[in-house]
């Protein structure tokens, strides 16, 4: 797999769907207000469209969004009781008045925190890959099909798929930080700057998931 050619192809791809594409620039950030419509346009990215699709079929669009949602918050619920457990166990050391086991509760919210860490990453690299098959699929129990999913990821290769993930962040990283000197610079410049990204962002970056997804085949 060729990450520099998956990047390329996210960035053309993009560009072509907006570029003197004013309506579908506006209704792109209108969508960012309303995420079912964000996410629901980013399930036809991620099933392949090509070229980049319209902002068309609102409605089809606001229930693909609702549907993928509830996959992310199903993958998040893991997360959330463990931040869940951790804030209790955090309110137990402060609250703890008996020195002997202070230390051991210290120890045990830290173990937890980094476990937090570790549960927090695995569930984004799964769900990244659960969300384009649940896309394809359109079958809500296959974006829980852990074996297929665990296969497909394998199929890429998991230094390539960690390595391609963490290339995204970085770069989507690298805007928040651009946006934020120029906030600091020009007060609300940066989040102007970030609203009129986030077309682009919301285009190229399921490109980006979905190519890395047919890198292993496209079932």
């Amino acid at each position: 797999m060729d990450i520099g050619k998956i990047i390329d192809d996210s960035f053309e791809y993009a560009k072509e769907g907006l570029v003197r594409k004013w309506k579908t620039w506006v209704l792109l950030i209108i969508s960012c207000f309303i995420f079912p419509l964000y996410m629901g346009y980013a399930m036809r990215v991620y099933r392949g469209e090509k070229p980049a699709p319209q902002f068309d079929s609102p409605g089809t669009m606001f229930t693909d969004g609702i549907r993928l949602f509830l996959v992310g918050l199903i993958y998040t619920l893991p997360v959330l009781i463990v931040c869940f457990v951790l804030f209790e166990s955090t309110g137990t050391v402060r609250s703890s008045v008996n020195p002997s086991t202070l230390p051991g509760l210290i120890l045990v919210v830290f173990i937890g925190a980094i476990f937090l860490v570790f549960l927090t990453f695995l569930s984004l690299l799964i769900f990244i890959t659960a969300g384009v098959r649940f896309a394809r699929t359109t079958s809500f129990g296959e974006a829980f099909n852990f074996g297929a999913i665990f296969a497909h990821i394998g199929r890429i290769g998991w230094m390539t798929y960690l390595i391609a993930l963490l290339m995204i962040l970085i770069s989507l990283l690298n805007i928040v930080i651009i946006c934020m000197v120029f906030n600091v610079a020009i007060p609300y410049s940066g989040s102007i700057l970030v609203l009129l990204l986030l077309p682009f962002i919301g285009l190229a970056s399921p490109r980006y998931i979905a190519l890395l997804y047919e890198s292993a085949g496209t079932v």
